[in-house]
């Protein structure tokens, strides 16, 4: 028995292993992006609520380049809501001259209101 064989309706081929032919299957490969934290915390969301979306982006070679996005519109989506709370609070370089701990504290609020915002906007979407 031959070790591969073409089959000619389908374009595959296929390895003789132990008494079967498995078909030779392999993933797409996709270029090599680096992929932040709100990707790497949605694609953990993905593999543990959405397991099918998960395995199709997978499959389709996908993943990556689907999770760099995300990562881009949630740090985009961050930035954005807190420049404008802060603007809108009145939080500025002024009150970060005169009173440090005031600036850090509030500054770490409205960071926690917008990591929410963007963790149910986006991440856990």
């Amino acid at each position: 028995m031959d070790k591969y064989i073409f089959d000619k309706n389908n374009g595959l081929w296929y390895e003789l292993i132990g008494d079967y032919y498995f078909p030779c299957l392999t993933a797409p490969t996709e270029k090599e992006q680096p992929v932040g934290v709100w990707g790497q915390r949605h694609k953990q969301y993905l593999k543990e609520h959405r397991p099918a979306r998960y395995n199709a982006l997978l499959l389709s070679g996908k993943l990556d380049g689907y999770l760099v996005d995300i990562d881009q519109q949630a740090q985009e989506m961050m930035n954005l809501i807190v420049q404008q709370m802060a603007q809108a609070q009145g939080i500025t370089e002024a009150l970060k001259s005169t009173d440090q701990m005031a600036w850090v504290g509030k500054m770490n609020n409205i960071q926690a209101c917008a990591r929410e915002l963007v963790d149910k906007e986006i991440i856990y979407a």
